[in-house]
């Protein structure tokens, strides 16, 4: 149908027919209905409305219009998932303004593709003029804006050129990331990470070098934790996090397995000043990250602070609550191994407050627990404390007698122990020691434990 308007502007208008009117409702109605009463009946003959079609209404102003409208024809729109590609867009430029990052152009060539055969592509890592690819089996280097050209002798001369992803050169060795990007951290020229089909723990420097940290002292271990499967075959690791203590200076992981397998974890730290694993930790966390020389654990939401007082405090396995726990280190003493030795004494230097929770040698020999020095402020706590089985301080040291912890079916006499300021102590090739301390009574407290030696003789049978 046609309807006749008398319009007394210069301006030019358009007249549109309403649809989707809102009526006979207290329902809100929609734009660019807005002034639509509620109670207002839809007539198809005045459901008309007319819409200004220049800017202000301005003589020969811009006219409203939708543009440019975008159209491309796709022979085949289907999706395609290239695990194994990268992609990038324009530059952005936040000098002049332009943001040409949302612009991908069929016509230039802007994609670079690693080995299929080595997995799909879990984690790029930007250093300086160079990407690091990390792909399930394999780590691999890309050079950025520049090309690589080899000589007759077989160097690498690099060129620039207008290539935004150039020469892709593979690191050594047949390592990769597997499936767990969250493990990867980075300090300095040093990137950490796990491969959980190799069982392995990695490091890799500026140098091309991939280092298996994981065997120093711990390759058994990591071995049984990363291939840890259920009845079935299944693997039962369910999350592998890792990070950098910035504090510290040491590479933080947690392998957490899963709720089903019973939610057991274990969370080790490595130290690259000695090489080697340091200590296990009681926190669980969701992810590891540090800022400002700061370590910060996510946990359940929860944002925790590491280092910053209250020693020994963490959140403990899966929750997330707050509690104070006690330290202990494990020493083992195997000074000449091929020697049986007679342990006497049990002597450390470190703060006041540790005790020997337990000392046993290879022979299966045990020891009693050794209490914590406490210091006597009378005459009677110094008669009590010469007899009492407690560490005793001297020129700044703690040491202590040990006594073998006989069978309950024997009596003192049938045991190892002689009676007098002199004991046997135990016996053994080597012996295994852990050393406590009781982070609640003063977690403000710094408490360190610097040695633990024991004074040995040479057993004559």
């Amino acid at each position: 149908m046609s309807k006749k308007l008398e319009l007394n502007y210069f301006n030019t208008f358009w007249v549109k027919k309403m649809t989707n009117v809102v009526g006979n409702s207290p329902s809100t109605p929609v734009a660019p209905y807005e002034n639509v009463p509620a109670d207002y009946t839809s007539t198809p003959a005045t459901d008309w409305y007319i819409e200004e079609s220049r800017i202000r209404g301005g003589y020969n102003n811009t006219s409203v219009d939708f543009g440019v409208k975008a159209y491309i024809v796709e022979t085949h729109p289907g999706q395609q998932n290239r695990i194994n590609t990268l992609i990038y867009s324009g530059i952005y430029n936040s000098r002049t303004g332009i943001n040409n990052t949302n612009q991908f152009s069929v016509a230039e060539d802007i994609t670079r593709s690693v080995d299929p055969a080595n997995g799909s592509i879990q984690k790029l890592y930007a250093e300086d003029t160079n990407l690091i690819i990390f792909q399930e089996d394999k780590i691999s280097r890309a050079l950025i804006d520049k090309d690589a050209i080899y000589s007759a002798e077989g160097a690498a001369l690099t060129t620039s050129g207008r290539l935004v992803i150039g020469q892709i050169v593979a690191f050594k060795g047949e390592y990769g990331i597997s499936q767990d990007p969250e493990s990867f951290a980075v300090y300095g020229y040093r990137k950490y990470f796990t491969d959980r089909k190799r069982n392995a723990v990695l490091r890799l420097s500026t140098a091309g070098e991939i280092v298996e940290i994981s065997g120093y002292g711990m390759h058994d271990f990591f071995r049984d934790k990363l291939s840890a499967v259920d009845g079935q075959g299944n693997s039962i690791v369910d999350k592998i996090r890792g990070g950098f203590d910035l504090h510290n200076k040491n590479y933080i992981l947690s392998i957490q397995n899963t709720t089903s397998s019973g939610g057991d974890y274990n969370t080790v730290s490595y130290d690259e000043d000695v090489q080697g694993w340091t200590s296990f930790f009681t926190y669980k966390p969701d992810y590891i990250n540090s800022l400002k020389t700061n370590l910060y654990t996510f946990k359940k939401g929860l944002l925790w602070k590491h280092h910053s007082g209250n020693y020994g405090s963490f959140y403990v396995g899966a929750g997330a609550e707050f509690t104070v726990q006690p330290s202990n280190v494990t020493v083992v003493l195997n000074s000449n191994p091929s020697v049986v030795k007679n342990f006497k004494t049990i002597n450390y230097e470190g703060s006041p407050g540790w005790s020997l929770e337990s000392m046993v040698a290879s022979s299966s020999d045990s020891t009693l627990p050794i209490g914590a020095y406490a210091a006597a402020t009378s005459m009677a706590q110094l008669e009590q404390q010469l007899f009492s089985l407690n560490f005793k301080k001297k020129e700044n040291k703690f040491f202590a007698n040990l006594q073998q912890q006989y069978s309950q079916a024997l009596t003192p006499e049938q045991g190892e122990v002689i009676w007098g300021s002199d004991v046997s102590g135990i016996k053994g090739f080597w012996s295994t020691i852990v050393m406590t301390i009781n982070n609640t009574q003063d977690n403000n407290v710094k408490n360190e434990l610097f040695a633990v030696s024991s004074n040995i003789v040479e057993s004559s049978y």
